[in-house]
């Protein structure tokens, strides 16, 4: 599963990276307070882009917590940057998937928190 949480944490990075350039340089139109949201989301999937590559790193010694830790990673990220986004973007609202995303992504770090409080 390491290889796994360090692609997905890489494939995070980039995509964040892209999107930020997207917002900078073709995404003025959406005005400021969509584009603040879509500023957010990006700081989100870029920190937990890198609690991924943790997660990679780690999982050999954290065990089942750790790979938990991303799984709850990568679910919270695809909900909460992806409905952010979409409404940022497109203005089109997923409902509760944000909410839910980012419940996830706070439940990966207890996840990683437990496998660092267990582990010798």
């Amino acid at each position: 599963m390491s290889k796994l949480w360090i692609a997905l944490g890489s494939l995070a990075g980039l995509l964040a990276v892209g999107l930020a350039a997207l917002a900078a340089h073709g995404l003025a139109s959406i005005g400021p307070a969509r584009m603040e949201m879509l500023r957010s989301a990006l700081q989100m999937q870029g920190w937990h882009a890198l609690a991924l590559l943790f997660c990679g790193l780690w999982a050999p010694r954290g065990g089942w917590l750790a790979d938990a830790a991303g799984a709850a990673f990568v679910v919270g990220l695809v909900l909460f940057c992806g409905a952010v986004d979409m409404l940022a973007i497109g203005g089109v609202s997923l409902g509760v998937l944000a909410p839910v995303g980012g419940t996830l992504l706070m439940v990966g770090w207890a996840l990683l928190l437990a496998s660092a409080l267990r582990a010798r």
